[in-house]
């Protein structure tokens, strides 16, 4: 299995120059038997210019998983569905809601539940052999803080902290392997694992995508302590893990300290082989 980081926002961790970044998060993942599936799609079509100048057809995708409804994952759903109609486009329930951070909205576009080729599903999936989403996550195992300031509507003028319920989990299995994507894992990294766990037993072979663990404002004594322990508690794990985004410097920093090579970074145009 062969998997391209489309669009990540470390400018740092690209590639190539002529490659864009973005606050958001795509990836192609491309099969031995050469099925192409995506994970989010960034919040503009940054993650499908750089798939054409890294010469990838996207043309070939048979679907594209949507993590959860917040702009930078949803942002080039859109277009990608309009430019793309055979590929199907899927978004848990709940996605499309009105999502906010304070007073800003940070959902999706709305066009995105009109596209014919997108579909709305409700817990688990199979998107095709070896390939399938769940959600569900429900733990609060060292659950991210910085989900205190997002909300959701839940009906006109009824405004409810988000318990990223439309959060949904990709993934693709071959040759005896697992692979989970991410996302930005609002509900817990360990959460979505034990969540995993559930469903699949044990545990999967490569984790890839966000943890939310970036604090703009700074990072308070209890912050660090969290993410020291979520590294501790991954690291007990025997996966490998590939995260950026939304996981932030400092707490990747943490967590390649304790986890060594355990946690790898993500770079916008670099393939990770499974």
């Amino acid at each position: 299995m062969k998997i391209i980081t489309l669009i990540e926002n470390s400018s740092e961790r690209r590639v190539s120059a002529e490659l864009e970044v973005e606050h958001g998060l795509s990836f192609w993942i491309e099969t031995r038997g050469g099925d192409v599936w995506l994970s989010d799609a960034g919040q503009s079509g940054a993650a499908w210019r750089n798939a054409e100048r890294l010469g990838l057809d996207l043309g070939r995708v048979k679907a594209l998983a949507l993590s959860h409804g917040h702009y930078d994952h949803t942002g080039g759903a859109v277009e990608f569905g309009t430019r793309f109609r055979d590929a199907t486009i899927y978004y848990q329930r709940g996605a499309l809601a009105k999502l906010t951070h304070g007073e800003r909205y940070i959902g999706s576009d709305a066009a995105l539940g009109r596209l014919a080729n997108a579909r709305e599903i409700v817990g688990e999936a199979t998107l095709g052999e070896g390939v399938s989403l769940f959600a569900g996550a429900r733990g609060r195992r060292l659950w991210p803080r910085g989900n205190g300031a997002l909300s959701v509507e839940r009906a006109p003028g009824v405004v409810a902290p988000d318990d990223f319920a439309h959060e949904e989990y990709l993934v693709v299995e071959e040759e005896g392997r697992r692979v989970l994507f991410s996302g930005c894992a609002h509900n817990g990294i360990l959460n979505v694992l034990d969540r995993f766990a559930e469903l699949y037993g044990g545990a999967p072979d490569v984790v890839i995508g966000g943890f939310h663990l970036l604090r703009k404002e700074g990072y308070a004594s209890e912050d660090l302590a969290a993410i020291a322990e979520t590294a501790r508690e991954l690291k007990k794990t025997p996966s490998v893990y590939y995260t950026g985004h939304c996981t932030g410097e400092t707490p990747a920093a943490i967590l390649r300290e304790i986890m060594g090579d355990q946690c790898r970074m993500c770079r916008v145009g670099a393939t990770i082989e499974v």
